[in-house]
């Protein structure tokens, strides 16, 4: 029988139970500035629950199985669904905009990778009920503040972001088909990923000429919202989402993270699941995986749970955040060394220190004493070691 977790699963033990337990008070932290309130669901869904949202393709991904009611479910891969059935549930009675945050651990059966496992907390924020740009501005100021409170800058992790209306709009100008922007956006989608060859041998199976690829490629270049308001001015396809994105950047400017945006028309996160700003946290030196995604995706509540609300939302996994705050020596452990120790000479009766244990103890102290005789000199030295705060000495 092996002794260890199973494959992309983890043990925590207590220094690294004390890590986990870091970062999850420091996003509970963020979360309560912004007001958010904390809810959670079931562990176990529908499994038809996830194939609604995203196709009977993601069971391949899931630990799912007939339980002894006969029924398909599946460990939760990810939260958004659930939060879409409960806020569709009660969607007449909550106050608008909904906003709300969870941090639950979710489970998937892929291929164990760097700053992929599968298993991992992840700290879930989602807007519902507002459909103005201003709700895309606060949701991607809580993301970067909940990387901002472990000490990270703008130096060390960079926004990226953009809009699949604006995507679709310059795509569409640029002769792309309409039947043809799926396939473009899964080519786009992992541009960084793959070489110019491949890309242009992908878009040419989407059925694009050579012309019409060559403008597709020149539209994911570094570009700004200015560059591309001069350039598509006369174009109200392309000149309202260009406005919505003029809007969003003031928004960040004025909630203080305008210098860790950027814009970047490669980041689509998906296809089915998005319908509007979207965007990804990364690294700055590009050594690990995004961080954290989201975006809006005002169809979802309609999908999952028959209810027409605009709603948005992003995840953050704390596997590839505790990479990256190890990588910057930004890791600093939930320690909680105990109040006192009770130390006593020989011959003091082990009653004795109990009693004074338990006084302690109903005064909200965390005690510790030895179970068994030791000598005085011995008990000071585990003291030390544990970090006591005081040390009691009972003496006969």
């Amino acid at each position: 029988m092996s002794v260890g977790p199973l494959p992309g699963f983890r043990d925590f033990y207590p220094a690294e139970f004390a890590e986990r337990a870091y970062i999850l008070r420091m996003w509970r932290a963020v979360a309560h500035r912004y007001a958010l309130l904390e809810y959670d669901g079931p562990p176990l869904e529908p499994t038809d629950l996830y194939t609604r949202k995203s196709g009977e393709e993601i069971v391949g991904q899931l630990y799912n199985f007939t339980d002894k009611g006969d029924r398909e479910i599946a460990l939760r891969p990810e939260m958004t669904p659930t939060l879409a059935r409960m806020v569709a549930a009660r969607a007449e009675a909550l106050r608008k905009p909904v906003r709300w945050f969870s941090i639950p651990q979710l489970f998937r059966y892929e291929r164990k990778q760097k700053g992929r496992l599968r298993e991992h907390f992840q700290l879930n924020v989602d807007i519902v009920g507002e459909s103005d740009v201003s709700a895309d501005a606060e949701l991607l100021a809580c993301a970067i503040d909940s990387v901002r409170e472990f000490g990270l800058t703008s130096k060390d992790v960079r926004a990226r972001v953009s809009d699949r209306r604006l995507l679709s709009a310059l795509l569409l100008h640029s002769g792309v088909p309409e039947a043809a922007l799926p396939a473009v956006y899964a080519v786009v989608d992992k541009i960084e990923r793959q070489s110019p060859a491949i890309t242009g041998e992908r878009l040419a199976l989407a059925g694009l000429g050579p012309s019409i690829i060559d403008r597709v490629i020149g539209l994911i270049q570094p570009t700004t919202v200015d560059d591309l308001a001069k350039r598509y001015a006369d174009i109200p396809a392309i000149r309202e989402p260009v406005d919505r994105l003029r809007r969003y950047f003031a928004y960040l400017a004025a909630l203080g993270v305008g210098d860790w945006v950027q814009l970047d028309l490669s980041i689509v996160r998906g296809l089915a699941y998005y319908t509007g700003i979207v965007f990804e946290l990364f690294d700055a030196t590009g050594d690990l995986r995004a961080i954290c995604g989201g975006g809006r995706y005002d169809t979802l509540l309609s999908t999952v749970g028959g209810v027409d609300l605009p709603a948005l939302g992003f995840g953050m996994g704390d596997v590839v955040l505790a990479e990256l705050l190890r990588a910057r020596g930004l890791m600093r452990p939930d320690t909680f060394p105990i109040d006192v120790w009770i130390a006593a000479e020989e011959g003091v009766p082990i009653e004795s220190i109990m009693r004074e244990a338990a006084r302690l103890r109903a005064e909200g102290r965390s005690v510790e004493y030895p179970l068994r005789h030791q000598s005085l000199s011995k008990q000071k030295q585990a003291a030390r070691a544990l970090g006591a705060r005081d040390i009691v000495t009972l003496t006969k």
